[in-house]
């Protein structure tokens, strides 16, 4: 019998999306299938499709979980399987004897650990409206990670998560990066951002350090929907450059060409992008906190911030000399081996056939 992938919906091109598009790949006899995709980023063909996009992500929430629950009742035709995100697993509803494996990148965290952070956030007057989405999900979600034969995660950090909200024991796969396709090209004269436009990625911080350092040229790529507010904070800022969405190759040549990349999101569940920058050589200025703590080495393969603000990451630039980033590049390609792509599948295999 085949097995089956089942992820949310692969709108951005994260490190969630790489992951179930590289293990459905990976497995001759699996499937992967998904709320829906982005037609600019992915062809049609790379998985099986559910419904299409919501443009309200409260609405989007509540119609993924819909179809999942409902529309997925062909998973007994599958033996084994793999359910990502946070609205896929509610389709374990639907898979009678099989195997049922939950990968989880992150519980939702606008339910939990980034709930008051998402409710200060917005309006007043729209707090209820969320509150009552957190209402509607958390108890959906936690039923059916209960229903799983087995839960892995992507780092120590989320294996903590997991414990501390739902009281759910699990294993640490780390995520696949394709350390293969990211080389070390040369030394430009630009610092790179790869986080999504999203507030709690932090991007702005690092947008108003470069207004400061005029002489230093960043390069800001993917989109979200903090996009504007950021290109508006930048919109006379000569030195700061906004790429968009942009193609797999299009990344691996920015990383292998940048002096270093700067990642500064809050409590980062794993974090894809820094491995990447390592496998390239390149160090990574990144925050002392959640998932970086697991993958870059302080002072060896980055400069990692504690508390981080403003000012510490203008002065983590300075002390980042392109020499510095020179001796810096063995380090950072061998540390990125430690979370390659063949030694993940091994993993996932063993979970698969167990």
């Amino acid at each position: 019998m085949p097995d089956a992938f089942l992820y949310d919906f692969l709108l951005a091109n994260g490190g969630a999306e790489q992951l179930a598009i590289t293990t459905a790949g990976s497995f001759p006899n699996m499937q992967l299938h998904t709320g829906f995709i982005n037609p600019d980023l992915y062809d049609e063909d790379v998985a099986h499709t559910l419904t299409g996009p919501v443009s309200h992500p409260a609405l989007q929430a509540i119609k993924m979980l819909y179809v999942f629950r409902n529309k997925m009742h062909d998973l007994a035709d599958f033996d084994t399987v793999i359910y990502s995100g946070s609205y896929a697993p509610v389709a374990v509803w639907n898979h009678g004897n099989g195997k049922n494996i939950y990968y989880c990148n992150t519980p939702p965290r606008f339910v939990y650990d980034l709930k008051d952070y998402y409710l200060n956030k917005i309006p007043v007057w729209q707090r209820p409206v969320l509150n009552a989405l957190i209402h509607y999900v958390q108890p959906r979600f936690e039923q059916a990670v209960e229903k799983m034969d087995c839960v892995i995660a992507n780092s120590r950090n989320v294996q903590q998560r997991l414990r501390n909200y739902l009281g759910v024991d699990s294993d640490v796969v780390y995520p696949p990066v394709d350390t293969t396709c990211y080389r070390w090209q040369g030394c430009g004269d630009y610092y790179l951002s790869t986080a999504r436009l999203e507030p709690y990625k932090r991007v702005d911080l690092i947008v108003k350090a470069f207004l400061e350092m005029p002489d230093r040229q960043l390069i800001v790529t993917s989109g979200g929907s903090d996009t504007t507010r950021l290109k508006q904070l930048a919109r006379n800022a000569a030195n700061i450059q906004f790429t968009g969405w942009i193609s797999q190759q299009q990344l691996v040549d920015l990383v292998a060409n940048a002096i270093a990349t700067i990642y500064l999101p809050l409590d980062e569940d794993f974090g894809i992008s820094p491995v990447e920058s390592m496998a390239a050589g390149k160090p990574v200025i990144g925050v002392a906190e959640g998932g970086l703590l697991e993958t870059v080495i302080d002072g060896e393969t980055g400069i990692l911030i504690k508390a981080v603000n403003q000012q510490k990451l203008i002065e983590a630039v300075g002390n980042l000399s392109r020499k510095q980033c020179d001796v810096m590049r063995e380090s950072c390609e061998q540390q990125a081996q430690q979370f390659n792509t063949k030694y993940f599948l091994q993993q996932i295999h063993r979970y698969l056939r167990g």
